[in-house]
């Protein structure tokens, strides 16, 4: 994977991921450690104001949780999405450590370097593993991806820019203005 720093010399385990202290960031795909770069400032804001306007709408409807950069273990899979929603019905996949199974709701802020693994690698991980909703975020363009769990895959529903009003059926009622979100 271009701009990313992958261990593959062994296969790697969730223990072996547990162990890690470095203070770097890693995902473990496949066996494969992955050291994930620090986000830029401009990913970082664009991943708190989605953030913020899930936890506003939350404070008003309580229907779940909002979190950031958690550790998701899927099976023998460990990813930390950008911003991620669990339903209400099962904020018990929530951990002390981590969560333990697919959020409702995964939002992926896209990076030079974590682009490709995004667009392929952790989406058709995040399908399998039972993600209902997968936004893909591009700085870049100023474009929110949004595909929905359908039976053999993603369903693209389409691409909104900053002039759209992102919403969510898990979630009715929420409305997240994008120029706000690409400021």
């Amino acid at each position: 994977m271009p701009g990313l720093q992958v261990l593959n010399d062994r296969p790697y385990t969730v223990q072996d991921y547990l162990q890690l202290n470095d203070e770097q960031r890693y995902e473990l795909l496949k066996g494969e450690l992955i050291m994930v770069p620090r986000p830029r400032p401009a990913h970082q804001r664009i991943a708190l104001r989605i953030a913020a306007a899930l936890h506003s709408y939350l404070r008003q409807n309580p229907r779940g949780e909002v979190l950031q950069e958690v550790d998701v273990h899927l099976g023998e899979q460990v990813v930390a999405p950008d911003v991620l929603f669990i339903s209400q019905e099962r904020c018990g996949i929530i951990g002390e450590l981590y969560v333990q199974g697919a959020p409702d709701l995964v939002v992926e802020v896209l990076s030079p370097a974590t682009a490709a693994l995004d667009k392929k690698q952790k989406s058709a991980l995040y399908w399998a593993a039972g993600v209902q909703e997968y936004w893909l975020v591009d700085p870049e363009t100023k474009l929110v991806e949004v595909l929905l769990s359908g039976p053999r895959g993603w369903l693209w529903t389409g691409a909104l820019d900053s002039a759209d009003v992102l919403s969510t059926a898990l979630l009715p009622g929420l409305q997240i203005p994008l120029r706000e979100v690409f400021g």
